[in-house]
């Protein structure tokens, strides 16, 4: 090497350089690489990404051989740089070509080309690759050395590569992943997704109709009161009950009624032959699995029973997909029935809405573990059926108790501006 005159060995020098710049913008190339779209691209045949996606699945390896390339490159660097400052400056000079060098690779070879890797992941790795691949043959024997005592290393501190469970996602992972979607996903999209991630948060208890507020029919009335019903009602299935929703004889769909008429001497006991059976959904059991047992019985409406086989609600397919599509016009409009913003800023609520569906609406934060309605977690938190005119400051929100009828809370003021000021 003496042998070079000293442009040579600047002209080596700027090359090793480039170099240690290739070789920390690949790793950081790499490493910065969306894996989830590499895996799409390579699904689409990109060659490159499928490349590229081959030599991710052993880190260890790509490692090995980056930080081996580097390492000599940087080396060699800071021989040639002493050599070149012994020419100029004798022996002193070496320590000033130390920090000279330092300086120029920290800049040139490390921060600008890791910065410029991490901003275009993909331009940087797609470009590197076959370029890597090509070392990766020449420096085999080393870089498997390197990486059976690196390996071996991390096995004495109880480190395994099988510990690595790649690139699974969690359920808020992916939660938070279609959170930060952006515009790459519509909110309306975004907001599907994240329901269907909820539905095994959620048990059929949380959107069922409640045992008081189920559509049916009595058969102890009368044929013609019947007939008014059904021509009136929005559901297309009315529960056919005796006396109490307890004696329930099954669910009567609205065109099988029609030919209940056409018998002759139409009587409410016509009913029992054109009746659909009863399927019986146990309390708590999640959305997800719900869905799927409706699925598989071809199925779209159930009774939600307790323990005790006691009736205690009703829940449809159609409750499940809002779940997840939300809304449908209807509900809508029934919600924006129950939850009435007021000019002073406070609501007027009816205490029987679903606690899920006030929080949804309002984006308050009353808990859901618990009783599912306004008025049955006011009357746990009082522990007490509280009169009209009763003011409560409920779990932070100010509650005004405005009607109180049959032992049942039916209207409430909120005042959530308060809430905020306090």
């Amino acid at each position: 090497m003496e042998s070079l005159s000293t442009s040579t060995l600047f002209i080596i020098l700027g090359l090793l350089l480039l170099l240690s710049a290739f070789f920390s913008s690949s790793e950081t190339g790499m490493m910065s690489l969306n894996r989830y779209r590499l895996r799409h691209q390579a699904k689409q045949g990109d060659k490159s990404a499928k490349r590229v996606s081959e030599m991710l699945k052993r880190p260890d390896k790509l490692l090995g051989l980056i930080l081996l390339g580097n390492n000599i490159v940087n080396i060699l660097a800071s021989a040639i740089a002493t050599l070149i400052a012994i020419r100029f400056w004798g022996e002193g000079g070496i320590f000033a070509a130390t920090l000279m060098l330092t300086f120029v690779v920290l800049i040139f070879a490390e921060v600008t080309p890791k910065t410029l890797a991490a901003l275009f992941p993909e331009k940087i790795a797609f470009f590197a690759a076959p370029t890597l691949n090509f070392l990766a043959g020449i420096f085999y024997p080393a870089v498997k050395f390197i990486n059976f005592l690196s390996n071996g290393l991390l096995r004495i501190f109880g480190v395994s590569l099988a510990d690595d469970k790649g690139d699974a996602l969690s359920q808020d992972e992916l939660r938070t992943v279609v959170n930060e979607a952006g515009a790459l996903i519509p909110r309306r999209h975004q907001n599907m997704l994240l329901s269907i991630l909820d539905l095994e948060n959620v048990t059929v208890d949380d959107i069922m109709v409640p045992r008081n507020e189920i559509a049916g029919i009595d058969l102890n009335d009368d044929i013609d009161y019947i007939f008014e019903q059904v021509r009136n009602s929005v559901h297309t299935r009315l529960l056919v009950f005796r006396e109490e929703v307890d004696q329930v004889q099954g669910f009567l769909h609205a065109r099988n009624f029609g030919r209940v008429l056409e018998t002759e001497d139409a009587t409410p006991e016509s009913l029992l032959d054109f009746l659909d059976p009863i399927y019986y959904v146990p309390q708590g059991t999640p959305l997800h699995t719900q869905l799927m047992k409706f699925q598989k019985k071809r199925d779209r409406i159930g009774l939600v029973v307790d323990e005790y086989g006691d009736i205690e609600g009703l829940v449809t397919l159609d409750d499940i997909l809002e779940e997840i599509v939300g809304d449908f016009t209807t509900e809508i409009s029934t919600i924006h029935k129950e939850i009435q913003p007021q000019q002073d800023g406070s609501y007027l609520v009816d205490a029987t809405v679903t606690i899920r569906d006030l929080n949804r609406t309002t984006k308050w934060a009353f808990p859901t573990q618990g009783p599912k309605t306004l008025n049955g977690l006011i009357t746990e938190y009082m522990e007490t059926i509280p009169a009209s005119g009763t003011c409560v400051r409920l779990y932070g929100y100010p509650v005004e108790i405005l009607q109180v009828k049959d032992n049942l809370i039916k209207s409430v003021r909120i005042i959530p501006n308060l809430y905020k000021s306090i």
